[in-house]
């Protein structure tokens, strides 16, 4: 220990007497670019939500330039950093105060919020064929873009500083470690955000990147900080092999992302090429050049990939292309299940329990692998340094991340066996790796006995645990009480290493496999790829029906739709069902019901509320001051799933709007919504006109069952009317008819009506009108 310290302390006061200010000038400038880049790239798209933020991310992109510049060589870059940074904290001033007023007044009182700078929801439309695959790639959209573009924009980060470095911009990683460590914690943020959204394939990708990124700069700090003599860096890791379960994960995820779009799979194909450009067997010469070329293809796809989801979602369509589905999710089942039917038991869940289990097979394999070496090796100091933080970050530091998670998603004895594996990975890398390299006392062996023993014990009651579970589990853990005896004999100083390192390997291999069915049957909620069954099967209690969280009410009884109606007049805010998916309603005569309905929704200030009638006439019986085109072009496509967007004006009123008139629509435009459902149009009939939208957290996918929406919304509202499925899997389309007498129409969203179809009738409309 103290000749390590006496080593480190030489480097590090090395450094400083000599280059640390190159250094760190080189490192930081290898950070500020692409988060320069990224402000720049969010300034842009927070110009389609406010027009605050854009100068706000505008602001921070200069302040970066300018930090950035001021390491090269100005000094007064320095001052101009300070006063952009002034502006910044201005902005955030007048921001902070802004929404606070709107969250008492509940109004937008102070200008920048609520109104962007242009409305992404007017560019373009997506050019899909088929409506249901338009409602797939929106679902995939809503609920995984969020989590997408931040784990795309931690990768771009990451790979980039590792592009810098690999190309000889930063001859330390000393703060590039910092950098990407950072970053690596941010992404792993954007893992459990999807594991909240029960995003399975997600939570599995942004932590096999997390770890990855995380190994590697630990490994290079190691090797350029600690070690620093090239030569004995190759000789280290010439003997590792941790890098090529790393490509077979990465193999994983190609399988996983066959069914999503090209964007998704490209990406994952570059990730493949970066993890087999860093496996330490290719030659020295050639291995930083590889590494770095690789690095720079993914962060120009990562780059790419935070845009495109990032406008995607605000648009709520494909304006950025991301490509159209490689393989269909049909045939990819056909594929991994060998034409195999899915044999699950009912009431059986794969998603809520596997989430998280493709990354604690990762986690566990890429450790066992890295543990992996020969007797010859224990010798080799630089083996001994770089290894250290492969065993140790996979399996001690990601894994208790992974039991964390599995606790929060309600597994809490399940999560017993990842948590027991990261104390076991943890202890290894002290006693295997860090111990030989500070020389522990034969005296201290007994602890690390005992410990053993204590191991083999409480593995022994994991495997009882895994007996209720599946086969792969229990192989498993049956395999690690070989390991730990491995482990036990290696403190008696008795180890067989041949026989560690087939049971080792055979770890991997049960990972490796446990990871892909995993992940497979999680994405598609059914067991394709066979786990195994449980060898005990717990008796299952007897669950009582749960308490509602809302009133509920049958539509086909009529109690149950006045039901509804009351609550409605009283100004509750209730989930119907429309012709289309689920909607939530607040009846036009409580306008404070449709305040409600932003906060239940968590729904954007700026996005507005259409209204819902029953019928044509009852919109003739208002006079609006239609062309015959409009009215034409209406009596075409009511009653349906297309919502047209119409001019205001006081025929409102006449039409039963009333003191709702500020709170629907636009301040010039009102979206007019006439379901073809016979339950909702006798709903419209008995309350007068509702203000309607999804029934669903805003950024989530719509609710196509009224259970949906009692489990999402149902502690938020005050009643449901139940219908079963619903009729479609996506909300209306929605045709913006202001310059209709123009001779055009515009499709603001695309949905269960395919824009082709809507287009041949107001062709067909106008031809005969005109």
């Amino acid at each position: 220990m103290n000749n390590m310290s006496t080593n480190l302390t030489s480097n590090l006061s090395l450094i400083n007497t000599t280059s640390v200010l190159p250094l760190l000038e080189s490192a930081a400038i290898s950070g500020l670019v692409p988060y320069i880049l990224l402000s720049f790239l969010l300034a842009f798209c927070s110009a389609t939500v406010n027009y605050i933020m854009p100068f706000v991310f505008g602001a921070i992109t200069l302040t970066l330039i300018f930090e950035a510049a001021a390491l090269v060589a100005n000094s007064w870059a320095l001052v101009v950093a300070g006063i952009l940074e002034l502006l910044i904290l201005i902005f955030a001033i007048y921001g902070s105060a802004a929404l606070l007023v709107k969250g008492l007044t509940q109004r937008l009182a102070l200008k920048g919020f609520g109104t962007p700078l242009f409305n992404v929801l007017l560019l373009g439309t997506p050019n899909s064929a088929s409506a249901q695959s338009i409602g797939q790639e929106k679902k995939k959209n809503t609920k995984y873009a969020e989590p997408m573009a931040l784990g795309s924009f931690c990768d771009t980060v990451s790979s980039f500083i590792f592009a810098f470095y690999c190309f000889g911009y930063v001859t330390s990683f000393a703060l590039g470690v910092a950098w990407v460590s950072i970053i690596s914690a941010a992404q792993l943020f954007a893992t459990y955000y999807a594991h909240l959204r029960q995003d399975c394939y997600h939570t599995t990708k942004f932590g096999l990147h997390a770890t990855y990124w995380l190994i590697k700069a630990w490994e290079e700090f190691v090797a350029s900080v600690l070690i620093e003599d090239a030569n004995k860096v190759s000789s280290g890791r010439e003997a590792m092999v941790g890098d090529w379960f790393f490509v077979a994960a990465a193999l994983v995820l190609c399988v996983g992302s066959l069914n999503t779009d090209c964007l998704e799979l490209s990406h994952n194909m570059l990730f493949l090429l970066l993890t087999i450009s860093s496996v330490p067997q290719i030659p020295p010469q050639g291995y930083y050049v590889f590494f770095g070329v690789a690095c720079s293809l993914f962060t120009a796809a990562s780059l790419y990939g935070t845009f495109s989801r990032l406008i995607n979602t605000i648009a709520e369509k494909s304006l950025i292309p991301v490509g159209p589905q490689p393989v269909s999710t049909d045939q990819l089942k056909r594929i991994l299940s060998c034409g195999r039917s899915d044999r699950r038991d009912p009431g059986e869940s794969p998603q809520n329990d596997q989430i998280a289990d493709a990354l604690f097979y990762i986690s566990n394999g890429v450790a066992a692998l890295s543990a992996l070496h020969a007797k010859s090796t224990s010798a080799n100091s630089s083996f001994l340094h770089l290894t250290v933080p492969w065993v140790l970050i996979s399996g001690a530091v990601i894994q208790g991340y992974v039991s964390q998670v599995q606790v929060r998603g309600g597994r809490r004895f399940g999560s017993v066996i990842p948590f027991f594996y990261a104390v076991v990975w943890a202890t290894w890398t002290w006693f295997r790796f860090a111990g030989l390299l500070i020389q522990l006392s034969p005296m201290e062996a007994p602890g690390f006995t005992a410990g053993a023993i204590a191991f083999l014990v409480i593995n022994g009651f994991l495997m009882l645990i895994a007996s209720y579970r599946n086969l792969v589990l229990l192989f498993l853990t049956t395999i690690m009480e070989v390991v730990l005896v491995c482990f036990l004999l290696s403190t008696l100083r008795q180890l067989p290493y041949e026989l560690e390192i087939a049971m080792l390997v055979i770890f991997s291999i049960i990972c490796i496999y446990g990871a892909l069915a995993s992940l497979v049957n999680c994405i598609f909620t059914q067991r394709i790829l066979q786990m195994g069954p449980a060898l005990f099967k717990g008796q299952k209690k007897k669950e009582e029906k749960p308490q509602s969280p809302c009133p509920v009410a049958e539509s086909r009884l009529t109690s149950g739709l006045l039901k509804i109606t009351k609550l409605l007049d009283e100004g509750g805010v209730c989930g119907i069902p429309t012709d289309t998916v689920y909607a939530l309603a607040a009846s036009c005569k409580n306008p404070q019901a449709i305040e409600k309905i932003y906060n239940i929704k968590d729904r954007p200030a700026e996005k507005p509320i259409c209204i819902c009638i029953s019928s044509v006439e009852q919109l003739l019986a208002a006079k609006p001051p239609f062309s015959p085109l409009l009215w034409e072009f209406m009596r075409n496509v009511y009653p349906g799933g297309i919502s047209c967007i119409v001019s205001k004006g006081d025929w409102l009123y006449k039409l039963g709007v009333g003191a709702a008139y500020d709170r629907v629509g636009t301040k010039d435009s009102i979206m007019i919504r006439v379901p073809d459902h016979t339950v909702t149009a006798h709903l419209c009939d008995l309350t007068g006109p509702l203000a309607i939208t999804s029934a669903n957290p805003s950024g989530e996918p719509d609710s196509t069952h009224h259970s949906m929406v009692l489990s999402r919304l149902g502690h938020k509202i005050q009643g449901v009317l139940c219908d079963g499925d619903s009729n479609e899997v996506v909300a209306s389309t929605v045709v913006n008819c202001l310059k209709i007498d123009e001779g055009t129409i515009g499709i603001v969203r695309e949905g269960c009506v395919p824009a082709v179809r809507v287009q041949q009738i107001f062709e067909r409309v106008k031809s005969r009108v005109v």
